[in-house]
């Protein structure tokens, strides 16, 4: 065979630096990217939290017979249920909390009683932005936990 017929096995300069250009910029879009944050979806899950811990104290009061209360601090944006471990909300969000007298331990701490047949003392917890406020409720009569849009 001549040697203009022959082709040497290989990538030429130009080829591998179109590749890492290529690499670089694929690189650039995956590192700068961050998930779209919605001020809504992170009330609306934090909301969601703090329902979850109350329908939990609620199932622990009926399942063990025993009174279980959820206690809120608003100054601190802590609660926790029970005995169990102090849960902190986001410090960015504003929280109100709307409790019966008996409950209330300091002026900005109170709790939610849940008894053993389901009912509890009530209450409302407020919590939002500058965007858009939600409301945790506690029916007192049934112990029944909901979120709804707060006006």
């Amino acid at each position: 065979m001549s040697a203009s017929h022959r082709r040497e096995a290989g990538f030429t300069l130009i080829e591998v630096i179109v590749v890492f250009a290529i690499l670089a910029l694929a690189l650039v879009l995956i590192v700068g990217y961050k998930p779209p944050w919605s001020s809504d979806l992170g009330t609306r899950a934090v909301a969601g939290q703090l329902a979850s811990a109350l329908r939990f104290a609620r199932s622990e009061a009926i399942a063990h017979d025993v009174p279980v209360s959820v206690t809120i601090d608003v100054a601190t944006h802590q609660y926790r249920v029970g005995r169990e471990p102090v849960r902190r909300l986001p410090s960015a969000l504003s929280m109100e909390l709307l409790s019966v007298a008996g409950e209330r331990r300091t002026a900005m701490e109170s709790a939610i009683r849940f008894n053993p047949d389901g009912s509890s003392t009530g209450g409302r917890i407020t919590i939002g932005d500058a965007v858009r406020k939600i409301a945790v409720g506690v029916d007192w009569l049934t112990g029944r936990v909901s979120i709804a849009d707060a006006r």
